[in-house]
């Protein structure tokens, strides 16, 4: 009795070892897709500030370039005032690599255009792991983005879509974060305490969206949340695993 006790014990010590203390791989690459610019950073900045310091390779690939974000630009100025936006927040998290499709804000499709542009660059970037919008989201375009970007690691996969330029790629692992509304099912929580700082001054940059909403306490407040709830820690980004695979290796 006494012996199946210990032994019980040991192997929920061990259990418990496997899933917090992970040794992440510095060789992934990361590829985050957002429908607007600083939804990657409300999303998952923590997750991609936490990718950076571990030598991650990450890219950032934004559908639109937000120009309806603010009704005092017109709309070519205001994609290029946002472009910048997340050009100086990324440069602040060590993120170069950024990728704007430039569809218009509001009437984002998955249309034939975007899903080959989509599959190349699977295919050119061969991404380990994919961040996209829960398919739960409320606004048109994050939706949109969940559906096109699915779509797209399908048949980025195959040799059946020749449409694509690129040899097939399989992605291995897939995260769908949230922004708005909180997602309803949270299967994998990430501690990004140490990250919050960096996150905030991130978001910060994109001062044409701070003007109408304060979207920074926004992400703070659904971290300090999903933090305290999810994951017992200060702050903590919560995703949706579509599907995972050696996100972890020793």
């Amino acid at each position: 009795m006494i012996f199946k006790i210990r032994l019980n014990w040991l192997l929920t010590l061990l259990c418990f070892l496997a899933i917090t203390l992970p040794a992440q791989s510095g060789n992934l690459r990361v590829m985050v897709f957002a429908p607007h610019p600083d939804d990657e950073l409300v999303g998952c900045g923590g997750s991609i500030a936490k990718h950076v310091s571990l030598g991650n390779k990450v890219t950032i690939v934004y559908l639109t370039s937000g120009d309806a974000g603010n009704i005092h630009f017109k709309k070519n100025e205001l994609a290029n005032i946002r472009e910048n936006e997340a050009r100086k927040g990324m440069q602040l998290m060590g993120v170069n690599n950024l990728i704007f499709l430039k569809n218009l804000d509001g009437y984002l499709e998955a249309s034939g255009e975007n899903l080959v542009k989509v599959v190349e660059l699977i295919r050119e970037y061969k991404p380990n792991v994919i961040y996209l919008p829960s398919p739960d989201e409320a606004h048109q375009d994050h939706k949109v983005t969940n559906d096109l970007v699915s779509k797209a690691i399908n048949k980025a996969r195959g040799s059946w879509f020749q449409e694509a330029k690129g040899e097939p790629w399989t992605v291995k692992t897939i995260f769908a974060y949230e922004v708005y509304p909180l997602l309803k099912n949270v299967n994998y929580c990430e501690d990004t305490s140490q990250f919050m700082e960096l996150k905030l001054k991130a978001l910060q940059e994109h001062k044409s969206q701070l003007e109408s909403m304060a979207y920074d306490d926004i992400a703070k407040s659904k971290d300090r949340y999903r933090g305290i709830l999810n994951y017992g820690s200060q702050y903590a980004e919560c995703f949706d695993v579509l599907k995972i695979s050696e996100y972890f290796q020793k």
